[in-house]
């Protein structure tokens, strides 16, 4: 059992402590609340006095390609797109996270605890995203939930990289009409299924099945407001849930994206604007969907900007107008209801995974330090600065 006290608890819930406690045992969170009704009030064994330092939930990067695409490994350490097939829904994230990326420990020096990670945009239909820990050798071991969204492109990638090998799509109308037709078949292949149990399973459809069922959603590489607008159409043709990731022109269709249902993740915003369709990225445009009443989460996109650069983007979404706390729910409650996983992690809550990061102030703020990351009870991450280890 671990116990952190005399912590400035920021729950992402109705409810903060500015002198809290939260205690920890089997990987969960058995209890928390006011260091008044603490079964501990001083340091000892498994005990930890953070003396008033802020206390979260461990954050949360809702759309990433780390351990796909790996730090200072080059080709042999891309894995992120399968630029041959415009159609690969069976490709798996799991088969391809490198967890000796160096990007997870900087994502755990940055109180970062879990991520969703999965292949690129290139591809009208990438494949299947995994939901994981930032700690761990063995990625069987850090899965939380897998697979957790099936990947679809749309817009300059899959344009680019498939014009180039003069096949389609090399326009917008075939992206959308290749996405269509496989939606067409799955949704086929899944009324054959419910007629005939005993069925020859097909690989390449078997893998829409929790699309189709609603237990994961379509998450959708789209920039520019014609492409989200499109991707609208089609998840609403065919009844799926839909995240819209990156969704740069998103503030100029807030309206349409509220009426959707669709959840938004915004960014990388502190990259470069080298692409024609990402001409209008810009920080306010979390700030004018979470007004608009759109659950909103934040992505540095990793690699394209750093992951340990997280809660410094959800700083300037700050400075550009998104409230300062809807800033930290950005990067933990808000991606985890997105990324299906808020029974688990983004908020402390009793029953929830004991994931934590200490800091010695905000995080959204440049000059502040991740003391201490704990996962599921255990520290990960301790800065050597720190002075409260018992």
């Amino acid at each position: 059992m671990l116990t952190i006290i005399h912590g400035n608890l920021k729950t992402m819930t109705d409810t903060d402590y500015e002198d809290g406690f939260v205690q920890i045992e089997n990987g969960k969170i058995k209890k928390l609340g006011d260091m008044a009704d603490c079964p501990v009030s001083t340091a000892g064994p498994d005990v930890m006095d953070v003396k008033g330092s802020l206390v979260m939930p461990g954050m949360i990067e809702a759309h990433c390609h780390m351990g796909i695409t790996e730090e200072k490994k080059g080709m042999e350490g891309d894995d992120c797109n399968e630029n041959v097939n415009p159609i690969t829904p069976y490709l798996r994230a799991i088969d391809a996270i490198n967890p000796m990326d160096a990007a997870f420990h900087d994502a755990l020096r940055a109180g970062i605890t879990s991520a969703m990670i999965g292949p690129g945009s290139s591809n009208v239909v990438g494949g299947q995203f995994a939901f994981v820990k930032t700690y761990g050798r063995c990625i069987d071991q850090m899965i939380v939930k897998a697979p957790a969204a099936m990947k679809i492109a749309f817009g300059e990638n899959p344009k680019v990289n498939f014009s180039g090998q003069n096949t389609s799509p090399s326009t917008r109308m075939a992206i959308a009409a290749m996405l269509r037709e496989e939606l067409f078949k799955a949704k086929a292949y899944q009324e054959k299924c419910k007629k005939d149990k005993n069925r020859e399973r097909d690989f390449h459809y078997e893998c829409w099945l929790p699309v189709l069922e609603g237990k994961i959603p379509l998450k959708a590489h789209a920039h520019r407001a014609d492409d989200i607008l499109t991707a609208i159409r089609i998840a609403k043709e065919f009844g799926l849930s839909m995240t819209i990731d990156h969704c740069s022109e998103g503030h100029l269709i807030a309206e349409e994206i509220k009426a959707s249902g669709c959840a938004a993740i915004v960014g990388p915003d502190m990259a470069s604007r080298n692409k024609i369709e990402v001409q209008n990225m810009a920080f306010k445009t979390v700030g004018i969907l979470n007004r608009a009443g759109i659950l909103t989460a934040i992505t540095t996109d990793h690699p394209v900007s750093m992951i340990q650069f997280l809660p410094i983007c959800a700083g300037l979404a700050v400075k550009s107008g998104l409230p300062r706390e809807e800033g930290l729910r950005s990067i933990t409650i808000y991606a985890a209801r997105i990324c299906g996983v808020a029974d688990r992690v983004g908020s402390l809550e009793v029953g929830k995974d004991g994931d934590i990061a200490i800091f010695n102030g905000n995080p959204m703020e440049v000059f502040t330090k991740a003391l201490c990351t704990i996962i599921e009870g255990k520290i990960v991450y301790y800065d050597e600065e720190a002075d409260f280890l018992w």
